[in-house]
């Protein structure tokens, strides 16, 4: 199993996939967010930090693995992009009646993100670099 996980977070063949992933999951989160009562009826599961918490740190994921440089570039794309994107959930929950937004929501998805990255950039391997050829 730990080949496949590998291959599916290190392989630099699919960082695409992963940025595809990662829009996908923004896009539904956004699209689930909206629905009536869909929040209600989760928040019995979980709650909004754990939700937002776990949501955010898969997104950071995926953009991290598929974004390319060093782990510090990486890292900052990846929270960049995640801050974003945790702001305009934000932003779109503002424009219902039955949601609001939530700064504290905001400041947990980018806790989120930094932890995630630190952590991605600290374990994962580093991209080996181009050596000039004699």
């Amino acid at each position: 199993m730990l080949p496949i996980i590998s291959l599916l977070v290190l392989d630099p063949k699919l960082r695409k996939w992963r940025w595809g992933c990662a829009l996908t999951m923004y896009v539904t989160i956004l699209v689930m967010g909206s629905v009536p009562g869909a929040r209600a009826q989760i928040g019995h599961y979980a709650t909004g930090v754990v939700l937002h918490s776990l949501a955010y740190a898969i997104l950071t994921a995926l953009v991290y693995t598929g974004s390319t440089g060093s782990a510090g570039v990486r890292a900052l794309k990846a929270v960049l992009t995640v801050a974003l994107m945790g702001a305009g959930d934000e932003l779109l929950q503002s424009l219902f009646p039955y949601r609001g937004a939530a700064v504290n929501d905001w400041l947990v998805d980018c806790a989120a993100a930094i932890i995630t990255a630190t952590v991605l950039s600290l374990l994962l391997p580093k991209p080996a670099l181009a050596r000039p050829t004699a």
